[in-house]
């Protein structure tokens, strides 16, 4: 989808410029007259009052007890069959998925279970915890973790065979992370290697289960994130990411766990495996994700679990770089990732100060960005009325000295410096709102802050308009300014195509992109519909007229 976007635009650019370079206007003696869904109008996904929960996964001979971690934030159940995490309910955010009515985001799959560990000691052996029977202390139901209070822990122990095992889950209040302490006996001098089966994927929570899917993807920090789509992972294929890695993840479009080092900076993890699974369709929808860490003869390892959401800002105060942890853009990334952030912080802090919808944000901010262009929009179209207005004496400098291409040049260029003409003055200005317009896309396509938030009739600012408008308007908006920028300009053919095909092509791209890009979009091109009327009517008082029929040339004034 990054591809296919970023291929468009650069066409639209293409299809945009080479035809005014390739086609001048020309000049006239006197001109004629753009599988797996409520929410506060200025919030993420509101949580209702007391979150309805899933009903608890019933015990059987094989899954043994599940203990419930409960806190503001999240919802966890540990199988004491395993040590397992076999469910992680984030109460602050709701599942679109069919079926999920009412219900809070689960990250695990049915049936599935997240840190399972195994560990492979000398000889080649594996030993799997996966069908250790475990006893927690507390010996309760349940664990409460309060705001305001101290970190809670949850104990399990596990003896077999003269060996014992240890697994201490450590919460801490307002935070999606979690520490696991662990402790083996009778490991050897060799020590072992711990094999932590992270995920196999995670469950979609999207009424567009097929788009979230394109979204899942292996996330690795060295020393910067690392992204492998698990769509690039076939199915049994194994792939082998070396590390030493400060932290592993998955990641789905708006959700994210991983395996995190205690300390930044430190890398733990030897390294990682990912298999891909069977597709019953062509998404890819799970890969078994297992990481790898080194274990001394003392028996004992130590590291964090993130389960929570691909939140900007909750992340960056976590450190690590998780604030990376959804790396896009290709190869384009350096330039859009840090555009994207600076974009996303502005809609935020305007949410945040001025108390509005996001839909009002997006318009508002439409306009900013106009406004903030204006002085440059105004000298670009001066610069398009001096071009027109030396455009008959520059036609004559080309008949008179189209057989001597040096002459030519420097005819040219002297006519430019006399009459303060950039030939490239109107296309700057035109290629800076692009950034702004690309970055806003990955910020749609991967930002949860506008996941499920309904503006006017839009259930979801993040989706597309299921009822097409808002693309139809921001169409009809670029064909409008695209119109009044065409008054006072001589006729050209190429031109006059170009003011019907762009709006119309644009608006077909735009059709499946987030609604609240197409309000952006729309908004800014109304807005600058004036300021082009302006300069249309200066164009037509400035336009070159013939006098005793030789051409004047009537420069605009600065």
């Amino acid at each position: 989808m990054e591809r296919r976007l970023v291929l468009a635009i650069v066409l639209a650019l293409l299809v945009w410029f080479v035809p005014l370079m390739i086609w001048p206007p020309k000049p006239a003696p006197r001109p004629p007259a753009d599988s797996a869904a409520v929410r506060d109008s200025g919030a993420q996904a509101a949580t209702p009052e007391r979150p309805t929960a899933r009903p608890p996964v019933r015990p059987s001979a094989d899954t043994g007890r599940i203990i419930w971690v409960s806190s503001p934030l999240y919802r966890l159940g540990f199988g004491t069959h395993g040590g397992v995490l076999k469910s992680a309910e984030l109460l602050q955010y709701q599942s679109f998925a069919p079926g999920d009515s009412a219900q809070p985001v689960d990250l695990v799959p049915p049936g599935g279970a997240f840190l399972r560990h195994r560990l492979v000691v000398s000889g080649g052996d594996t030993i799997s915890l996966d069908d250790w029977d475990f006893h927690p202390t507390p010996d309760a139901p349940g664990i409460v973790v309060y705001a305001g209070q101290g970190p809670k822990s949850l104990r399990l122990d596990a003896e077999r065979r003269g060996s014992h095992v240890t697994l201490e889950y450590r919460f801490v209040p307002d935070e999606y992370r979690f520490e696991v302490t662990g402790s083996v006996t009778g490991l050897g001098s060799n020590g072992a290697v711990l094999l932590i089966d992270l995920s196999e994927g995670l469950r979609s929570a999207e009424k567009d289960s097929l788009d979230d899917f394109r979204h899942y993807a292996v996330v690795t920090k060295a020393s910067k994130a690392e992204r492998t789509d698990f769509s690039r992972i076939k199915p049994g294929q194994r792939a082998l990411f070396d590390g030493p890695f400060e932290w592993v993840g998955v990641k789905s479009k708006y959700f994210f766990t991983a395996a995190l080092a205690l300390e930044e900076g430190q890398p733990t993890f030897a390294g990682a495996i990912a298999v891909g699974g069977p597709r019953t369709g062509k998404a890819a929808t799970r890969t078994q994700v297992t990481v790898t860490m080194p274990v001394p003869p003392a028996g004992t390892f130590r590291y964090q679990v993130f389960a929570g959401p691909l939140d900007y800002h909750h992340l960056s105060k976590l450190g690590h770089g998780l604030d990376d942890a959804n790396p896009y853009g290709g190869i384009f990334r350096p330039i859009i990732q840090p555009v994207s952030v600076f974009v996303l912080n502005v809609l935020l802090w305007m949410h945040e100060r001025l108390n509005l919808a996001y839909g009002w944000v997006l318009i508002l901010f439409g306009i900013v960005v106009r406004l903030l262009l204006w002085p440059l929009n105004q000298k670009a179209m001066e610069s398009g009325i001096r071009m027109q207005a030396v455009a008959p004496l520059l036609k004559e400098t080309q008949d008179k000295h189209k057989n001597d291409p040096e002459r030519l040049q420097r005819e040219m260029l002297r006519i430019y410096k006399e009459h303060k003409v950039n030939p490239f003055g109107g296309c700057l200005p035109m290629l800076l709102p692009m950034p702004v317009l690309l970055a806003l896309f990955f910020v749609f396509a991967n930002t949860i802050a506008f996941r499920g938030v309904p503006f006017l009739w839009l259930p979801d600012l993040s989706r597309p308009d299921p009822f097409k408008i808002i693309p139809i308007l921001m169409g009809l908006s670029m064909f409008g300014l695209s119109k009044v920028g065409q008054i006072g300009v001589p006729p050209n053919p190429q031109t006059k195509m170009m003011v019907y095909f762009m709006p119309l092509f644009m608006t077909v791209l735009f059709l499946n992109f987030a609604a609240g890009l197409n309000l952006y979009y729309a908004a800014q091109n109304l807005f600058s519909i004036p300021q082009q009327y302006m300069i249309a009517k200066r164009r037509l008082r400035e336009a070159p007229v013939t006098a005793g029929g030789s051409r004047v040339v009537t420069p605009a004034k600065t």
